[in-house]
């Protein structure tokens, strides 16, 4: 469900670009989005709704399955943005340039909340659904098993599932565990209800050691899913990228949004787990900002 706001701020955009396609009017920017339900989604509405409001952009909304299908998308020129995990990008940075870091996705590894799991090396002989084709939990959800001495395809069988397929696979009992990658609560887990998350926290060390600093460790406080204690997880920073085909005007608009909407881009259900300000998205570590970007945050910031 989304919220009048959003839903007025989405028509109010699909008549501007109707009204645009002749050539006029403010440039559109397809974003490559995720699944429904989750936090990119989510964000990518907000964010059409912002832009409607401001006039400056029109903002399409792209409905993909996560990170590395983002990442697809925006190579092959079908978006002129995308949001990605910062691991997904740490291989090839040199085609990318960021708009800014947005929020922080919390890896959640469910299992169903009368299950007899309790640790992921319990997921030996099991069927877990690690994350949606393209998804950046299944990018790292395959370096958290092999962490934890668990080979993918051998030692547990894997399946890649949109996130409410797999909740109704463990519902069902044609799975055992999910490894989702989004923002809390994410509210197609039921949680504590129907399931209960594992504790990762272990993990967050050997993972950083290993990879890089793009993971750490995080705790999804108590009664973030009303009634579910506090469970120790892997953070990851998601980012807003592009590349240096995007025009610098319209790189610096969406920046702006992304400035002068923060307050209206943090969907309802995770306000106080997340939020942004220019300290927290100028943070791209080793993705450099668009200049368009860079620009707008020197003169908001010095």
């Amino acid at each position: 469900m989304i919220g009048r706001r959003v839903f007025l701020g989405l028509a109010a955009a699909a008549a501007a670009s109707a009204a645009g396609c002749g050539g006029t009017g403010p440039p559109v920017v397809r974003v490559a989005a995720g699944e429904v339900g989750g936090f990119y989604h989510a964000f990518s509405l907000l964010l059409a709704a912002a832009a409607a409001e401001a006039g400056t952009l029109h903002v399409q909304p792209v409905t993909t399955t996560g990170s590395m299908a983002n990442l697809d998308l925006l190579a092959r020129g079908e978006v002129e943005a995308a949001l990605t995990l910062t691991d997904a990008v740490a291989d090839d940075p040199a085609r990318l340039l960021a708009i800014g870091r947005v929020y922080e996705n919390y890896l959640q590894l469910a299992v169903g909340s009368r299950s007899g799991l309790h640790t992921v090396e319990d997921l030996r002989g099991t069927r877990i659904s690690l994350g949606a084709p393209g998804s950046g939990a299944a990018f790292t959800g395959e370096r958290i098993l092999r962490l934890a001495g668990l080979e993918p395809g051998t030692d547990l069988t894997v399946t890649h599932l949109p996130l409410q397929d797999a909740v109704t696979a463990i519902a069902t009992g044609a799975a055992d565990a999910l490894l989702w990658a989004g923002g809390v609560p994410t509210t197609v887990l039921d949680v504590p209800r129907t399931l209960r998350l594992l504790d990762l926290g272990e993990f967050a060390g050997a993972l950083h050691d290993r990879y890089g600093y793009f993971y750490d460790l995080v705790v999804i406080p108590g009664d973030t899913y009303p009634g579910a204690p506090s469970v120790r997880t892997i953070g990851v920073a998601n980012l807003l990228v592009t590349t240096a085909a995007l025009p610098w005007a319209t790189a610096a608009a969406l920046t702006e949004l992304l400035l002068t909407h923060a307050a209206h881009l943090v969907p309802a259900e995770a306000t106080g787990t997340q939020f942004l300000d220019i300290r927290t998205l100028i943070g791209t570590g080793d993705l450099a900002l668009h200049p368009g970007s860079a620009d707008v945050y020197r003169r908001h910031h010095g």
